[in-house]
């Protein structure tokens, strides 16, 4: 009988421990001690009673690795032997958090490279699109991810003349922030798209993390239909520069500056909002800490900007929306942290108090789901 437990300091790693006996990743240990070792060879036996198990189970969850060569470390372990291993494989095998990978504007080829694994001939600009990969996690609707993913794996970048006019902004909605830091007012679409395929790594990354990013998708999005050729969808996340690539018309990879929370598009004829519910953080000065909440799963409160008066311009598009024609279109986002919005949909006015700024009720064409709404009312709670 032997004791592999006793009293150990807390930074022993029982999981390195337990790998040389069982082999296998962090992931498989688990589910062994879980299961009371049940792959074990014939004739050989492990059993840990119920305290044991915990802090066994305990020290492999705090195991993780945390700093850049221990990451860089379990990779190499994990792949030797292999062929090949992607990112879903290493991420189910470690345990390690997709946004453990890219912290500190690091990537999976980053990741690839410091364990010594193969990677592709570098091309121009590759650190910085290898960068621009870790501002997709927030990605979360199957439409992106399997355009993306598709035409990452193409050996050839795509012919930007035989898209339709969705399918061309699906594409700057990626170009547009992979290509945010080497773009310039005069790129195309096409030329963007040239650029990008001559970075295979990138390319190949992108198409995995693609592939992760869709077993992810948490929320059913609704199609948004009231222009077929804007591909957004309602539940979806979006950040700023994506928006307005689903927007514009012309085919130029630059879009223009928005930091404010609110855009009229010509485009689509619509009022944009985006708004963070949390503004405790110091972020926000008094003058642009606006009230805006969820009222119920259907109606949203928001506030305009300060100087906005109801008989302007600006307050009255936002009143006779309907009877003018144009739209309204919400997205929200939980605190400053967050770089992406949730789409809430097309809103429509249903009432409004003082002005400067105007106090609006919205009612959304789609309910929030239910754990968004929750989220929503705990993070002003």
């Amino acid at each position: 009988m032997l004791d592999f437990v006793g009293q150990h300091r807390k930074e022993f790693r029982f999981d390195r421990k337990l790998r040389a006996l069982l082999g296998g990743s962090r992931a498989a240990l688990r589910e062994q001690v879980e299961a009371g070792f049940p792959f074990l060879p014939a004739g050989c036996h492990m059993e840990l009673d119920r305290v044991s198990s915990e802090r066994v189970l305990e020290s492999i969850a705090s195991s993780v690795p945390s700093k850049w060569k221990e990451k860089a470390d379990e990779l190499r372990t994990f792949a030797s032997g292999k062929p090949s291993v992607s990112l879903a494989d290493f991420l189910n095998s470690s345990e390690i958090e997709l946004d453990d990978v890219y912290r500190g504007n690091r990537s999976w080829s980053d990741l690839r490279e410091a364990a010594g694994l193969t990677t592709r001939t570098p091309g121009p600009e590759e650190s910085v699109l290898r960068r621009a990969c870790g501002r997709l996690l927030h990605v979360d609707d199957a439409e992106r991810l399997n355009a993306w993913q598709r035409w990452m794996r193409e050996p050839g970048a795509p012919d930007t003349n035989a898209m339709s006019v969705r399918e061309r902004r699906l594409l700057r909605m990626l170009l547009v922030q992979c290509m945010d830091q080497v773009n310039t007012q005069s790129m195309m679409l096409a030329d963007a798209a040239g650029l990008l395929w001559q970075h295979e790594s990138v390319r190949e990354e992108l198409a995995e993390l693609c592939d992760v990013l869709l077993e992810r998708v948490s929320h059913l999005t609704v199609l948004w239909d009231e222009r077929d050729s804007v591909p957004l969808r309602v539940h979806a996340r979006y950040a700023r520069l994506e928006i307005l690539a689903a927007m514009a018309e012309d085919d130029g990879v630059d879009v223009r500056t928005w930091r404010e929370g609110v855009l009229f598009s010509k485009e689509i004829d619509a009022d944009v909002f985006v708004f963070t519910l949390d503004k405790t953080s110091g972020q926000f000065s008094p003058t642009t800490r606006y009230r805006d909440y969820a009222i119920s799963r259907e109606l949203i409160h928001w506030e305009s900007q300060s100087m906005t008066r109801e008989s302007s311009e600006t307050g009255l598009r936002y009143r006779k929306h309907v009877e003018r024609g144009s739209g309204v279109l919400l997205f929200a986002r939980l605190n400053a942290d967050d770089r992406a919005f949730h789409f809430l949909g097309p809103a429509t006015y249903v009432s409004h108090v003082g002005e400067q700024p105007m106090a609006i009720t919205w009612r959304l064409r789609h309910p929030l789901p239910g754990d968004l709404f929750q989220a929503f009312a705990a993070a002003v709670a």
